[in-house]
């Protein structure tokens, strides 16, 4: 299981701050696109996410994309909101984040990766050995193979709150959701 557990979870990927990261030496994000940046397949960049972008590059942190997605649905999002990527990126496999790392040009202890799932983003930030900061889905789910994933997901999500993990939000960091 620890393989799949995320490092912390975030309520939205507005909610990680400059400073969070700077008190844990962190200077690069990969993110993912789906349900972490904009909507499940949206080209749209939500106005509170686009500000988010801008404080983090005011900031000094190096932020590219890293999306299981071909190119044809990555690159126009990708140009629409400035920001390099690497698409067809296979999570959880390793070597799609490690070449998103490497053209940032920063070291592992220096990068996170932000994403939505389980399965694939935090099981590939694990597995390349780097911390995964998992956001809660910014839209339900309509796909039926990410329903089943979701689910799937629960029990993992359930041990990570047993052990003390919890949802940092905005506002007061709130009880985990019911699993």
């Amino acid at each position: 299981m620890p393989l799949f557990t995320p490092t912390i979870v975030f309520e939205r990927i507005t909610c990680i701050t400059p400073e969070f990261l700077g008190a844990r030496g962190l200077r690069a994000l990969i993110l993912d696109v789906d349900n972490t940046l904009t909507a499940h397949g949206s080209q749209e960049l939500p106005p509170d996410v686009a500000t988010w972008l801008d404080t983090m590059r005011a900031a000094g942190v190096k932020l590219t994309i890293a999306s299981n997605n071909m190119p044809g649905r990555v690159a126009p999002f990708a140009k629409r909101v400035g920001l390099e990527y690497q698409a067809f990126c296979c999570k959880p496999s390793p070597f799609g984040l490690r070449r998103a790392r490497r053209a940032m040009g920063v070291s592992r202890r220096e990068v996170a990766l932000v994403g939505d799932q389980i399965f694939t983003d935090a099981l590939g930030a694990n597995l390349y050995g780097i911390p995964v900061l998992l956001v809660q889905p910014m839209r339900q789910d309509t796909k039926a193979t990410i329903r089943l994933k979701r689910a799937l997901e629960k029990p993992v999500l359930a041990r990570y709150y047993k052990k003390g993990g919890r949802v940092h939000g905005k506002e007061e960091d709130r009880k985990p959701p019911d699993a």
